[in-house]
C-alpha cells in the first residue's frame, strides 16, 4: 500500500483510530493478496486480483454502491460483497480527510456475480439501521453533442468529431420525424473506451468549443438498458423507430403483415416510432430481419427487439432510461431523443386549490383543511414515513422517491435564457448521483419557465415521469 493510501487512511477518528484504520486495510491486503493504491480520489483495491490473466472483465459486471457509511472502510466492505462472488476490483470514493464519499463501485469477474450481487445486498443492513443501496453500474462511451446544424449528414459529423476528438468509433445521427433530409440537431457519438469518452467530454464541455461555427452541447448520454439474454429470448415485441409521423397504425400493420398475414397482434404507434406486438416470437425475429431497412410511407425504418422491463427490480429497472408511460412496459432504447410530446409538452402540476375539484390519477389523498382544536396530539414523523400519495409536489415526491431507493438527494441546477420580447425564461437540469454511474447523465425538461418554482415543479415532474414513478 502506498505512503499516500496510508496518509488518506489516518483523517479518521470518529470509531478508529489512523493507526487502528492503517493496520486493518494492511491485514486484508495481506490475507487476499490484493494490492491498494488510492488516486485521483479514490481507493482501489485489486484491479486486477492476484494471479488474473487476460483482459478487464466486459462491460455489465460492475456495480454501483451507495449510502455507506462515511467511516466504513475496505476491510468491513470487502467481505460483504465478496458473498456474492470474486472481485476484480473495489473502488471506493475518498474525502481528504479519509472519510469516504457514501459511494463506491465493485467490479465482479462475471456478470453473473454483479446481478446475484444486486439481489442480496440492495437494501442491505450494513449497520443497526444503516441499508446500502445496489445497482448495475456501466462504463459509458457514449456522448450526446447537441446544437448540430440539421443539414449536417453523418459522415461530415463522425469526419468532424475525429478531427476534434480521440477514439471516436462511431457516430449515430437519427432523422428529423418532420423532414426526413434533416438530422434532428443533435448525434450520439461512440468511442472506444470510457477513458476516451471522458477525455473528449473534458475537451468539449466548456461550452465554447464550436462545431461549423456552432457553439455545441456536450453531455453524457444514457446508456442503453441492460437485458439478460434469457429475458430477451423471450421478447416478442419490435420497436420501429424512424416512421414518417403521418404514417398510421394501421398501415404499420399491414406492412408488418405482409410476410406473414395475421402474425401481428396490434401496433402502438407514438410520434415517429411505434410497438408492433405479435402472437410468437418465432414471427417477430422473422419479421425484425425481413422489415429492417425497408421503406414506409418513404421512410427507412430501422427494427429492433424491444426490451422488456424488468418488473421485479422496479426501482433498477429506470436507471437513466427514459420510459413512456404509453409504452406498454417497454423500453425504448434510452436516448435523450426518445422523450415524447406527451411527456415533454405535459404542463407543469402546479399546486392546485385546497378546495379545487383536481383529481389526479391515481387518486390522490384528500386534499382539504381540518380544524386544529387546542389539546389536539401531535406525534413528530418524518416524511418519508408517508406513501408517496401525500405528495402533491413534484419536488418532494422526487426527494421521497430518491430517499426510498436510497439514493442521495436529487441535485437541481438551473439555467436562464431570454425570449424573444425580453421575459426571462428558466430551466432547471436535474441529475441523480446515485444513478449517474459516474457520469453525467441528467433529466431536463425541453420547456422554458418564467417562474423559478413553476421551472423546478417542471423539471422534477419531467424526471418522475422518465423514472416510471408518475
Amino acid at each position: 500500500m502506498s505512503e499516500e493510501t496510508i496518509d488518506g487512511t489516518n483523517g479518521c477518528s470518529k470509531v478508529r483510530t489512523g493507526t487502528q484504520n492503517e493496520a486493518a486495510l494492511l491485514a486484508l491486503m495481506e490475507k487476499t493478496g490484493y494490492n491498494m493504491v488510492q488516486e485521483n480520489g479514490q481507493r482501489k483495491f485489486g484491479g486486477p486480483p492476484p494471479g488474473w490473466e487476460g483482459p478487464p472483465p466486459p462491460r455489465g459486471c460492475e456495480v454501483f454502491v451507495g449510502k455507506i457509511p462515511r467511516d466504513m472502510y475496505e476491510d468491513e466492505l470487502v467481505p460483504v460483497f465478496e458473498r456474492a462472488g470474486k472481485i476484480y476490483e473495489f473502488r471506493l470514493m475518498m474525502e481528504f480527510s479519509g472519510e469516504n464519499r457514501g459511494y463506491a463501485f465493485v467490479m465482479y469477474t462475471t456478470k453473473e456475480e454483479a446481478q446475484l450481487a444486486i439481489r442480496i445486498l440492495n437494501n442491505y443492513e450494513i449497520r443497526p439501521g444503516k441499508f446500502i443501496g445496489v445497482c448495475v453500474s456501466l462504463d459509458n462511451c457514449r456522448l450526446f453533442i447537441g446544437a448540430i446544424p440539421k443539414e449536417k449528414k453523418k459522415e461530415e459529423i463522425l469526419d468532424e468529431m475525429k478531427k476534434v476528438t480521440e477514439g471516436v468509433v462511431d457516430v449515430i445521427v437519427y432523422p428529423s420525424a418532420t423532414d426526413k433530409t434533416k438530422n434532428r440537431g443533435f448525434a450520439f457519438v461512440e468511442y472506444e473506451s470510457h477513458r476516451a469518452a471522458a477525455m473528449a467530454r473534458r475537451k468539449l464541455i466548456p461550452g465554447t468549443f464550436q462545431l461549423w461555427g456552432h457553439t455545441i452541447q456536450v453531455d453524457w448520454a444514457d446508456p442503453e438498458k441492460e437485458v439478460d439474454e434469457e429475458t430477451m429470448q423471450r421478447v416478442k415485441v419490435l420497436y420501429v423507430r424512424n416512421l414518417m409521423i403521418s404514417t398510421t397504425e394501421e398501415t404499420i400493420k399491414a406492412e408488418f403483415n405482409k410476410f406473414k398475414p395475421g402474425s401481428v397482434e396490434r401496433v402502438k404507434k407514438l410520434r415517429d416510432y411505434a410497438f408492433v406486438h405479435f402472437f410468437n416470437r418465432e414471427d417477430a425475429v422473422a419479421a425484425m430481419s425481413v422489415m429492417n431497412g425497408k421503406c414506409i410511407d418513404g421512410a427507412s425504418i430501422e427494427v429492433t427487439l424491444a426490451k422488456p422491463v424488468n418488473k421485479e427490480n422496479t426501482w433498477r429497472q429506470h436507471l437513466n432510461g427514459q420510459i413512456s408511460p404509453n409504452s406498454e412496459n417497454l423500453i425504448v432504447f434510452a436516448n435523450k431523443e426518445e422523450s415524447h410530446p406527451k411527456i415533454l409538452g405535459k404542463p407543469p402540476a402546479l399546486p392546485a386549490r385546497l378546495n379545487g375539484q383536481h383529481s389526479p390519477s391515481p387518486p390522490e389523498i384528500e386534499r382539504c383543511t381540518y380544524p386544529f382544536f387546542p389539546g389536539t396530539k401531535l406525534t413528530p414523523i418524518s416524511m418519508y414515513s408517508l406513501k408517496s400519495n401525500h405528495f402533491n409536489s413534484a419536488v418532494m415526491h422526487l426527494d421521497y422517491y430518491c430517499n426510498k431507493n436510497n439514493w442521495a438527494p436529487p441535485e437541481y441546477y438551473l439555467y436562464s435564457t431570454t425570449s424573444q420580447d425580453g421575459k426571462v425564461l428558466l430551466v432547471y437540469k436535474i441529475i441523480i448521483p446515485a444513478i449517474a454511474n459516474g457520469s453525467q447523465s441528467y433529466f431536463m425538461p425541453d420547456k422554458l419557465c418564467t417562474t423559478l418554482e413553476d421551472a423546478k415543479e417542471l423539471a422534477a415532474q419531467f424526471t418522475l415521469l422518465h423514472l416510471g414513478s408518475f
